[in-house]
């Protein structure tokens, strides 16, 4: 049996490309500047490196159209950690304070976490997390 897939890259289409790359350029995500050859993919495509093999992509709506002929609108969350419950607060205040709406205000989650909710330019859902703390788990009642 082949081995299974791996998960390698995540391709956000964006309607505003240098809007995406100011925002997650000020989340910490190294987006790379594009090649002076390339310039005119410059609104079109972008790509960073986020380590441990995985690729985080920036394609314009024009683009996908071009690799993905059935591409329509889809809904995630993309999960960004944080290296401590304060950095929650200072990433959503700071992406808040630059003019990006906020969905979910940091909190103390129920998982143990602390976690906060952005959206990007085009409307992504962006969570931010600090490492779980067993000690500030909590009990959910779920309707």
């Amino acid at each position: 049996m082949a081995e299974a897939p791996k998960l390698d890259q995540v391709n956000l289409i964006v309607s505003n490309m240098a809007a995406s790359v100011d925002f997650y350029r000020r989340l910490g995500v190294p987006i790379q500047d594009i090649d002076p050859e390339w310039n005119a993919w410059e609104s079109h495509h972008r790509s960073a490196e986020l380590g441990g093999g995985i690729d985080l992509d920036l394609d314009s709506e024009v683009f996908v159209k071009r690799w993905n002929q059935g591409w329509s609108a889809g809904r995630a969350v993309i999960g960004f950690k944080v290296g401590s419950r304060q950095e929650v607060d200072q990433v959503y205040e700071d992406l808040v304070g630059a003019g990006h709406r906020g969905q979910q205000s940091p909190y103390d989650a129920f998982w143990g976490a602390r976690y906060a909710v952005i959206e990007d330019p085009d409307g992504n859902a962006v969570g931010i997390m600090s490492p779980i703390d067993p000690e500030q788990r909590s009990d959910i009642d779920f309707p």
